[in-house]
């Protein structure tokens, strides 16, 4: 039997600006839900709503600090639950995003995480010791500039960042992380979720070497982050086998709600591509060529 998703028509949204049912200037859930008669008229058969949780809201909702909570400006579990109960009856499907490569650095796990070298939870990120000259532990960049790393002083180690500083990196090599991230999954299936945008889906497993990555040209503008990171070749930050076997587990967990796991993905080549894609891992893939490609 052929999936919904392989011909389905899909609508994203952005929740903030979407539509807002309390006029606070700030659109939410009951916004959305407001307008699931036009979307029904549309023809769509789900739609994808960008990150609705609680988070900072330094990069646009993408840096989440509770995966399990509603942002208080979008609304509440209530709300979401009485948007998958009309949206269903309507015969509407709807995909959240999930942004399992980094969290917000105030998200409880990295403020335990700031507590020690000891702390049970310092393992659901990647640190590393200084470099010998007490730089960087590797010469890996952020997308948005400057070093993928910054220190905490308080421990004299590094932290990983592929992004904003604010958004540290998890480490997807830790059992516990993969076993939190089945228990998020499946809070949402259990809501009714018929699947997961999965944010960065090539990011999550890291080189276990923290090697260097191979530059590819020389940089002309170091104040231009995309020149930068483009002038890399990402073989050691993103893109890892490991990833894969992620996916694979993701797969599993999500099977017998039969919701769909829909990868946004950039590898290096549409060959890298399909790795996630072939039958037991992700469902579908968003392929967005990366400009370092070229």
């Amino acid at each position: 039997m052929t999936s919904w998703w392989h011909g389905g028509i899909g609508y994203e949204i952005y929740p903030r600006s979407f539509a807002d049912s309390n006029n606070d200037g700030i659109g939410d859930i009951n916004g959305i839900k407001g307008r699931l008669p036009y979307l029904s008229w549309l023809g769509i058969d789900a739609i994808w709503i960008a990150p609705f949780y609680e988070s900072p809201g330094l990069d646009h909702g993408y840096d989440v600090s509770d995966y399990r909570a509603i942002n208080p400006i979008h609304g509440t579990l209530a709300d979401f639950d009485e948007l998958i109960a009309d949206a269903h009856a309507r015969d509407i499907r709807v995909i959240v995003d999930i942004v399992p490569n980094h969290s917000s650095s105030e998200h409880r796990w990295f403020q335990q995480a700031l507590q020690g070298r000891d702390n049970p939870y310092r393992d659901y990120y990647l640190w590393r010791d200084p470099a010998p000259d007490g730089g960087p532990p590797n010469n890996w960049v952020s997308h948005f500039g400057g070093p993928a790393w910054t220190l905490d002083e308080a421990s004299g180690q590094y932290y990983c960042h592929l992004f904003l500083p604010e958004q540290p990196d998890l480490n997807w090599s830790n059992p516990a992380l993969r076993e939190e991230f089945d228990d998020i999954l499946r809070f949402w299936c259990d809501r009714g979720a018929d699947g997961f945008r999965i944010d960065v889906a090539h990011g999550l497993v890291k080189d276990a070497q923290f090697r260097d990555n191979p530059q590819r040209v020389p940089i002309q503008d170091p104040g231009n982050p995309t020149e930068v990171f483009g002038a890399f070749e990402h073989l050691y930050d993103m893109d890892q086998d490991g990833t894969v076997d992620v996916y694979r587990r993701w797969n599993r967990v999500v099977e017998p709600y039969e919701a769909v796991l829909i990868g946004e993905s950039n590898p290096r080549s549409l060959d890298r591509v399909a790795r996630y894609v072939r039958g037991d891992s992700l469902h579908t893939v968003f392929y967005l060529e990366p400009g370092w490609m070229h």
